[in-house]
């Protein structure tokens, strides 16, 4: 067992981190305590050494219902219904809304890869959340929505500039626009998820396997693919050859590159150190 936080828990073991979501709102909820942990509890896993992959996934029947609108009026309805909302409370809801973006940006930035496993219901902030993971997976029972514009809301934690990457410009205007309920199988069709699995057991199953096979690679060269994915994703194709070409040309020697031509000529696994 890792850290305890008041919406989050962490289960470490062997280079695979899980972040499960835990309310205390209802559906695991978003609320103040979640806006406040999850930024730091990513920079500790990101700052772990021990800590290859992370897995984030929500306990009980849900994944998470998003924003806790409810939890956060303490917070918010100062600024948004006050007599006097001028530049002060719009300064301050500005700030607040930096803050916020830090939950999904710590996840973007995390030189580890980030997997998202999905069951039931994902809405609101859950999307702005796996929109950051480097790929989802979900059960067949997973929904997906982005609600906030049911609310009066314009999504602004990130996946209204993640998801076009991801589904295509069509499919994330169509959901910001109805905020409307998509189901697992048009999930996967649109690309949204990698794949989906019969029942939430096979998910976490599947997903956590997923996570062993990418932690018994070179930790380093992980962390080396996923930065130059990340800096290729708005460049031009000779950029990122040149970009990739001076990264290996900086980090390719390595005790794990060693390790990976003796484990071949052994005829045997290898065992990677991240040196």
């Amino acid at each position: 067992m890792g850290d305890t936080y008041k919406s989050l828990r962490i289960e470490k073991g062997e280079g695979v981190a899980e972040l499960v979501l835990t309310g205390p709102g209802k559906g695991n909820a978003m609320g103040p305590d979640f806006w406040r942990e999850m930024p730091e509890a990513l920079r500790d896993l990101d700052a772990d050494d021990a800590v290859r992959v992370v897995l984030v996934r929500g306990e009980g029947n849900h994944f998470t219902y998003g924003l806790d609108l409810m939890g956060m009026m303490e917070t918010l309805g100062p600024l948004l219904t006050a007599e006097s909302n001028l530049a002060l409370e719009r300064s301050q809801l500005l700030k607040l809304i930096g803050e916020m973006q830090q939950a999904t940006e710590g996840v973007a930035r995390c030189k580890k890869p980030v997997i998202a496993a999905v069951h039931g219901w994902c809405i609101g902030g859950g999307m702005d959340l796996i929109a950051a993971c480097d790929f989802r997976y979900c059960s067949q029972d997973a929904k997906f929505s982005l609600r906030e514009v049911k609310v009066g809301i314009v999504a602004d934690l990130g996946a209204l500039q993640r998801l076009p990457r991801i589904i295509g410009e069509g499919n994330t205007r169509e959901l910001a626009y109805t905020g409307g309920d998509v189901d697992a199988a048009r999930a996967l069709r649109m690309g949204l998820v990698n794949e989906v699995f019969p029942t939430p057991e096979a998910l976490l199953t599947e997903a956590r396997a997923t996570a062993r096979r990418i932690a018994d690679n070179p930790p380093l060269v992980i962390q080396g693919a996923k930065q130059v994915m990340e800096y290729c994703a708005d460049k031009s194709i000779a950029d990122g050859l040149r970009y990739v070409a001076v990264w290996n040309s900086a980090f390719l020697q390595s005790h794990d590159l060693t390790e990976a031509f003796s484990a071949f000529a052994e005829r045997r696994p290898p065992r990677f150190q991240g040196r």
